[in-house]
């Protein structure tokens, strides 16, 4: 694809869905798009609304494309999604909303199928993040519907579907605690052909795979040039990965920040994976095994912030740290390292000013990384992705708790749109540029915080 100059990223996280125009220059993002990602209520189960980011995209691209002209459309999205294709490429059912809590209501029958942690380094988790959960739960609670599916598409190559008309899936998303896959063979897991589902799922393709042009009506609708390629997509948090794969020797670990916070270890030590404490198996976009522990940090950050600013002062700082007042797992409990713990503030917390609160809750997401990077056997320097990358506090907390240098990316906003375009290079010559890197130096106050913070979790 040399010659073509900037990719547009269709960028959709579970908070947000975005269109990104990536100059690959400089893979920076030169310009972006948002709108929020709406659930739809339904009927008949929480889905998302996939017409209205169609619109949205559609609408982002002729506007985009009006200033610098696109030679390529890469795709990244959340995981734990998929989208049930009928004969005639309509949607079978919606795609349903991975927090709903609709398949709980057949978890036992869904255990009794799924697959061992030992085969797919999946861990049993709540409502559809186990996407094999959400489509055992369709197939049985909407049989009719279901019997019409022709095809299951992972989330980003539905939207690569969309523009080209290929059916597909991919490692990185189907190697993301779905059940469905063997991330150690390469190939689906046991359960898939034991349901039925094996005629079912889209060919799997590389994430890098060009799978051809746009189709001639979505020319005409966005002003794209015909010739425009699309590639077959990449899951969120390996998109925010795949840059440091190219360019950075193990040992490493990345941190990709968002509605959820991904840590994964490239090099790191052998670990056994605990599922009872999110610790997974992803896989990345060269079909290998990178171990993986998570939490809901970015959902934990909003509502923790309740909309209040994201700065705080020295002396701020410092009574957080000199008077221990810090806040303990976890908001969103049904997932991370501390599943089944309840939330709690120790110190005195009556008068925290707005200052002390960012301080506090910057810490406090800074200590659950840490713990989240040594489940994962994480060795060498830490690469922060996304929104956290830009927190100071939370930098320097992390630097101190693993005892290892923070480097911040400054490659975008997400981070996730960079990787996604680099998809369309055959070779990076160097790392995205970091905007902040913190030696962990000695420990002093934070030292002693992080040890207070482990010893009351």
């Amino acid at each position: 694809m040399t010659g073509k100059r900037y990719v547009a990223v269709i960028d959709i996280g579970k908070t947000n869905a975005k269109l990104a125009l990536v100059d690959r220059r400089a893979w920076r993002e030169i310009a972006v798009r948002t709108i929020p990602n709406r659930v739809l209520p339904g009927p008949p189960y929480p889905h998302s609304d996939i017409e209205g980011i169609w619109r949205f995209l559609c609408g982002a691209l002729r506007e985009l494309n009006s200033q610098h002209p696109v030679g390529a459309i890469s795709i990244t999205t959340h995981g734990a999604s998929a989208v049930l294709l009928d004969g005639d490429g309509e949607l079978a059912l919606p795609m349903l909303d991975y927090e709903h809590d609709g398949p709980d209501q057949l978890a036992r029958d869904y255990d009794a199928v799924r697959p061992p942690f030992s085969e797919t380094g999946s861990p049993r988790l709540a409502s559809g993040l186990n996407l094999g959960a959400q489509i055992f739960w369709q197939s049985r609670s909407f049989p009719r519907e279901f019997a019409k599916a022709r095809s299951i598409v992972t989330f980003p190559q539905y939207w690569a579907y969309r523009l080209t008309g290929i059916a597909t899936t991919e490692m990185t998303s189907l190697g993301c605690h779905t059940d469905l896959w063997n991330p150690w063979d390469g190939s689906f897991s046991s359960m898939v052909e034991k349901q039925g589902w094996s005629n079912l799922i889209a060919p799997v393709r590389k994430a890098g795979d060009v799978l051809g042009t746009i189709k001639p009506e979505i020319a005409r609708a966005t002003g794209l040039s015909a010739d425009v390629s699309v590639l077959c997509g990449i899951h969120d948090s390996n998109a925010s990965l795949y840059p440091h794969l190219l360019t950075r020797a193990a040992p490493f670990s990345v941190v990709s920040s968002g509605t959820w916070v991904i840590c994964m270890a490239i090099g790191g030590e052998a670990i056994a994976p605990d599922p009872a404490r999110d610790t997974l198996v992803n896989v990345n976009a060269f079909g290998n095994p990178v171990p993986s522990a998570r939490f809901m940090g970015g959902r934990e950050f909003d509502r923790l912030m309740q909309g209040g600013p994201a700065k705080a002062s020295a002396a701020e700082v410092a009574r957080v740290l000199d008077e221990g007042i810090m806040h303990l797992p976890a908001i969103e409990n049904r997932s991370g390292p501390f599943q089944g713990k309840d939330a709690r503030w120790n110190g005195n917390v009556a008068a925290l000013s707005p200052g002390e609160r960012c301080a506090a809750i910057s810490f406090y997401l800074a200590m659950m990384t840490a713990e989240c990077l040594s489940l994962t056997g994480a060795k060498g320097p830490v690469i922060v992705e996304g929104p956290f990358a830009k927190n100071r506090f939370f930098f320097e907390m992390l630097s101190v708790a693993t005892g290892r240098s923070a480097i911040a990316s400054g490659a975008s906003a997400t981070g996730t749109s960079v990787g996604a375009a680099m998809l369309a290079a055959r070779a990076v010559s160097r790392a995205t540029d970091s905007i902040l890197e913190v030696d962990c130096g000695p420990h002093g106050a934070m030292g002693r915080y992080a040890d207070r913070w482990r010893n009351l979790v």
